[in-house]
């Protein structure tokens, strides 16, 4: 008989961030080792093969956020609530925790995060209980990439000291950056220090046969939610004045943690490229184009903010695509773009894109615009990677050129990552998971 497992993420499958897919993918792995129930608030059909799933549904103020809201008020329950919006499912899953516990009698619950609010939820089932506790940070609280801006200072400390809470309430914690674990290992006790672990994202290869790709057209192809939208907005069409003074309201007392420009992880950069490239060669006009799926913004932002940068020509923007379609998108794509926003202070960044692992799954061409930091770190050396300045369109230029060129003559480059495939793997992302939570049970003597 398998141990059993109580997994708490509020993120699952069906839903397809970033954090929701890599839950789905451990736990279906480890239910061949572990009989794992989740708790979750996002309705079914969850489809995760030998994972049961419990569904607890939120209790928010409906009404007085409502009403806040419509007053405009925003503001308050970005400094009231607290340290997410996710906080009012706590206590529910902790109800539903309770139950489940005392039926089955898990050996160990394992919370995935983000959003932050679960891993209170996983500290007072705990507490309760003494079940050992695993929690998977995802992205740091204080990550600068994710959360360059607190609403106020006292905020930024509140997520710096949730963050330390639970290093030292858990039996064991998981990172996904060994950039942001180095920097809350330096400011833990010894015996802290060693209950933090580095799990990185994974991404199976695709058994999928190359498509036709795009015929004479050059396809640069970026999955998810593009950011900066807003940026060139206001870049290319100041705000009125009344807006400014609103703008203004909503940022009083905000703290910066870090300085990210933006416009650097839109498509205004690579877009002047790729008119840059065009100009170079009359010829490709109309053959060359970054198209962005998965953008969740509305159509007129995403209008506004192309016209605004001058790149509407050469970007094309479409909704959200099933994951399952993913794989063969990328496959019939010429250039995978990766990119991330720069840091005119300076420091390394700590965040490293679920994207990477999936590109370095193909066998296609990767540009990646980001900042000195983890994503660099790890992109340096791979084969077929192109690694640049977030802001350096030139450089970007010669790059899409030299690949254009090659398959406009017949040669399209591809590279052979297969020697990967071990490290990139769910499995041996799974394999790493599991001995984590077994020294977490050991730890506590189980």
């Amino acid at each position: 008989m398998k141990p059993a497992l109580l997994c708490i993420s509020q993120s699952f499958p069906p839903q397809t961030t970033p954090t929701a897919i890599r839950a789905g993918k451990l736990l279906q792995r480890l239910s061949e080792q572990w009989d794992v129930t989740v708790l979750t608030e996002g309705e079914g059909p969850h489809g995760v093969e030998g994972v049961r799933v419990q569904t607890v549904s939120s209790r928010p103020p409906t009404r007085l956020l409502a009403t806040i809201r419509r007053l405009r008020l925003d503001k308050l329950i970005e400094l009231a609530v607290w340290p997410d919006h996710s906080i009012f499912w706590v206590l529910p899953a902790i109800r539903a925790g309770r139950r489940l516990i005392r039926k089955q009698r898990p050996s160990a619950i394992v919370v995935f995060m983000m959003p932050y609010s679960a891993g209170l939820a996983g500290v007072a089932l705990s507490r309760l209980t003494r079940v050992p506790l695993v929690l998977n940070l995802d992205d740091s609280p204080t990550c600068s990439d994710m959360h360059p801006y607190f609403p106020t200072a006292l905020h930024f400390r509140a997520a710096r000291a949730l963050e330390d809470a639970y290093a030292r309430r858990a039996d064991a914690t998981v990172y996904v950056s060994g950039t942001n674990l180095a920097a809350i290992r330096e400011r833990q006790p010894a015996e802290v220090r060693e209950k933090l672990h580095l799990v990185r994202y994974g991404a199976d290869r695709a058994e999928i046969e190359p498509g036709n790709g795009h015929g004479q057209c050059f396809e640069i192809a970026y999955v998810g939610a593009m950011s900066g939208w807003w940026a060139l907005i206001e870049q290319s069409d100041p705000p009125s004045l009344a807006r400014r003074a609103f703008r203004m309201w909503n940022r009083l007392g905000r703290y910066r943690h870090a300085e990210l420009d933006e416009r650097t992880s839109s498509p205004a950069v690579i877009g002047r490229a790729i008119a840059a490239t065009v100009g170079e060669h009359p010829d490709w006009a109309g053959r060359i184009r970054l198209s962005i799926h998965g953008n969740p913004y509305p159509e007129e932002v995403v209008a506004r903010a192309l016209a605004g940068a001058g790149v509407q020509e050469v970007v094309e923007v479409s909704g959200p695509i099933p994951h399952d379609r993913v794989a063969q998108l990328f496959a019939d794509s010429d250039l995978l773009f990766l990119t991330l926003p720069s840091r005119p202070d300076g420091t390394p960044g700590g965040r490293i894109s679920a994207k990477t692992y999936e590109y370095l799954a193909t066998d296609r061409p990767i540009l990646a615009a980001v900042p000195p930091g983890e994503n660099w770190d790890y992109l340096s050396g791979k084969a077929g990677v192109w690694l640049v300045d977030p802001s350096d369109w030139q450089r970007m230029k010669d790059v899409i050129g030299g690949l254009a060129r090659a398959k406009f003559a017949g040669r399209p480059m591809s590279f052979d990552r297969s020697g990967l495939a071990a490290e990139l793997s769910y499995d041996t992302r799974a394999a790493e998971f599991d001995a984590v939570i077994r020294t977490a049970i050991a730890r506590r003597g189980g």
